[in-house]
Parts: structure tokens; sequence; C-alpha cells
């Protein structure tokens, strides 16, 4: 069913001339009538087909149409949130088009663009009724020239597809396989609370590369948001991310999931928010700030009994916009199309 409405959303967003109501009524095909649609900064949430149509879409059409998707992850699976009682589906990989009109006010470049995106959707009695729309749109400015944070300490841009290039689960799938992810993805999650924990009672922040090591297999790729960039291996990953993160913010506290599922060799989750904490100075090379959100994806697939890659996924905007920072603000200020 989801397959079905990537198609039929596909087929018009290649149209140069598809309008909101062409992509609502492909949506009125598809999606609920109370349908949901969370997005990240600055579309956030929004209700129905056609106001999801107008308010997104349609604009990203119309600056880079014809739009193709290049899906590299799909799978389904049972809320682990709610013990099941809702169904999901992940679909990961990139939306492509021809940058030829601005999008957000970012200018267009007139080359052919790429934004990543990992969508969830939740299916009930045959529609879809709710999504949550993740996009790398930092990944676009800077693709545009107009990047507006300090140089990451990951590799900025980087981004591959699973390496075994089986991500797309169309088929069945043995049960026990999806577990033995959840499994895994969920035992990192826990060491790494144990870890902050041990940091929080000794006062020394650190992450032991042991720790790492008991879910991660030693070259595991983490491919990161623009802002943080993508690394590769444990002591790299350790170095260019999980450090200056843990170092660059207090104060965290966990908020939940809102779904987690996992189908094969792939597990997924995301949080609105995830986690709140106060940035103490350093992470993404910025000041010190009060008290922030951040709303977090993550995709995983496992190899054997370790996790082997790690797409994330993080509304930087919105996290930036909860300390008075509007990169997008900016810009438009800078390129004379909004005035001081």
């Amino acid at each position: 069913m989801v397959l079905d409405y990537h198609d039929g959303l596909d087929s018009v967003c290649a149209a140069n001339d598809a309008t909101a109501v062409d992509i609502a009524n492909v949506l009125g095909n598809h999606v609920s009538g109370d349908y949901f649609w969370r997005g990240m900064h600055p579309f956030y949430e929004q209700r129905g087909g056609p106001d999801v149509a107008e308010t997104f879409w349609q604009p990203l059409v119309r600056a880079m149409a014809p739009l193709q998707r290049r899906c590299d992850v799909f799978f389904a699976g049972d809320n682990d949130v709610d013990e099941g009682a809702t169904t999901w589906v992940c679909s990961m990989g990139s939306l492509i088009g021809r940058f030829d009109g601005p999008w957000l006010d970012i200018p267009p470049t007139r080359r052919v663009v790429q934004l990543r995106y990992t969508e969830f959707s939740r299916v009930a009695d045959g529609r879809i009724a709710e999504t949550a729309m993740f996009l790398d749109l930092l990944s676009v400015m800077r693709q545009a020239g107009h990047f507006p944070l300090p140089p990451p300490t990951g590799q900025p841009g980087f981004y591959v597809g699973p390496r075994t290039g089986d991500g797309l689960l169309h088929g069945e799938h043995d049960p026990a396989e999806g577990r033995a992810t959840l499994s895994v993805a969920r035992q990192m999650a826990e060491d790494l609370s144990e870890a902050n924990r041990i940091a929080r009672e000794s006062g020394e922040e650190r992450l032991p590369h042991d720790v790492l090591a008991r879910c991660w297999h030693e070259d595991m790729l983490w491919i990161g948001p623009d802002g943080i960039g993508s690394t590769y291996t444990i002591e790299r990953y350790r170095q260019q991310h999980s450090l200056p993160f843990r170092f660059g913010l207090t104060d965290k506290e966990f908020h939940g999931h809102v779904a987690r599922l996992a189908e094969g060799r792939y597990a997924a989750w995301f949080g609105w928010a995830n986690v709140s904490h106060r940035p103490r100075g350093g992470f993404l090379g910025l000041p010190a700030s009060g008290p922030t959100e951040m709303r977090v994806v993550d995709v995983y697939r496992r190899d054997g009994d370790k996790l082997a890659d790690n797409w994330v996924f993080i509304d930087l905007l919105h996290w930036l916009s909860l300390q008075g920072l509007e990169p997008l603000e900016r810009m438009r200020r800078q390129l004379g199309i909004k005035e001081f």
C-alpha cells in the first residue's frame, strides 16, 4: 500500500507543472481523512492531504521537478513502542531533482540536487494514517553554497546506501530476524545509557571503545546529517561525533520514541522529540545556551550479531530555532530577501 502511494506520488512529482491540487488528489487516494503529517522545521505538523500538498510537496516540486525518488531502505514492522498495536513502514533514500527554482528561499543552482529523506508511515485500515518526514535540509543549503554552521567534525555531504544492497524488503521475512535486529539496537542504546549514568556519577565524560564494540562492528559506518557529517570505524565515530556530542551537551533526558520497528536485518526509530539537553558550548562549534531538544531518526543495518550501518537524521534547524538561531532567516537577509 505504501509502495502504491509512492508510485502515485512519484508520478505526479515528476511533472513540471504539478499543482497542489494534483498532489492532494494522489494523497487523497492513499491517506486517511484525519491524516497527520510531521515535518521538519519550518514545516512542522500538518493535518490532511491538501495541507501537506500545499505546504510541503508542491513548493518542493515547483523548485526541483522532475523529482525522482531513489529508495535504499524499505521495510515494515509492528511498533515495539506500543507492543504491536500499530504498524509502521520505514522508507529511506534520496529525492533528486533539478534545482531550478528557489525552495524555502534557498537560491537555485540549476544543477542536480540530492535531498536525503527518511519517511515513517503508520498504516491502518488500508490507508496511511500518519507520516513523519525527516529531511537533510542543511545539505540542500550546502549544495547551494549557503551553509550556516562552522565546519563539521565528520565528513559532510557523504551518503551511501546499505553495503549489502539488500535494503528493499518488499517480501516476507522471518520475524525472528527482525526481533534479533531490534534486540541488538536496543542493547546498544542501553549500553549508551549505562555509559551516561557512569559519566554522571563519576563526573568524567568518556565513552570507552569496548562499550561501543559490544554491539558495533569495528568497521561500522555512521552516516550523519549535514552539520555533523559521517564517520567510519568505531574510533573515528567516537572522535568525530560521540565525544563531541557527550562533551558539548549536558543535562540529557530521554523522552522515548513514537515508533520503533524492525524487519529482517533493518531497524529504525524516531521520536518527537527523543531527547532534551542543554548545550554547554562546543557542539557544532556553537556557544552554550539554554535547554533545547532534538528530534532524531536512527536507521540500522545488522550484520551477524552486531550493527554495521547507522543512518541518522536530526531536525537541526528546529534544534537551532529553540536557541534563537534561524539559519533560513539569516540567509534571506544576506540575500536581500528580508530586510533587517
